[in-house]
């Protein structure tokens, strides 16, 4: 059915065995372990660092481009969405906020 020649096959197996290792690491010790303090304030700043680094480049790039125009609805939206933030702490309302601001630029104006 496949026809995987001897590497991949040893490459997925141990990639698989890492992966097991890994994930298991925790459950495997027999004393408890806990993180050091830095790395614990470390990881409170991981969800809005993976978000900024996700969300940043899709605003300020087209087709991997950075943008050169100001008629770009993205740029309206994210400000919008952000002013909203800032203001009410809400992240429904972000979003939304900022989806009314992008879809009437993008549909109406084809921005």
């Amino acid at each position: 059915m496949f026809d995987l020649d001897p590497w991949t096959f040893l490459a997925i197996v141990a990639l698989g065995g890492i992966t097991v290792l890994t994930r298991c690491f925790f459950f495997i010790s027999s004393k408890p372990w806990h993180l050091p303090h830095w790395a614990q304030r470390g990881l409170l700043y991981a969800p809005i660092a993976a978000l900024a680094a996700v969300v940043v480049p899709e605003v300020v790039t087209n087709q991997g481009v950075l943008i050169d125009t100001w008629k770009d609805a993205r740029l309206f939206a994210a400000v919008a969405g952000m002013a909203w933030f800032f203001r009410k702490r809400s992240v429904l309302g972000t979003i939304v906020c900022g989806m009314a601001v992008y879809l009437p630029l993008r549909l109406g104006l084809g921005w």
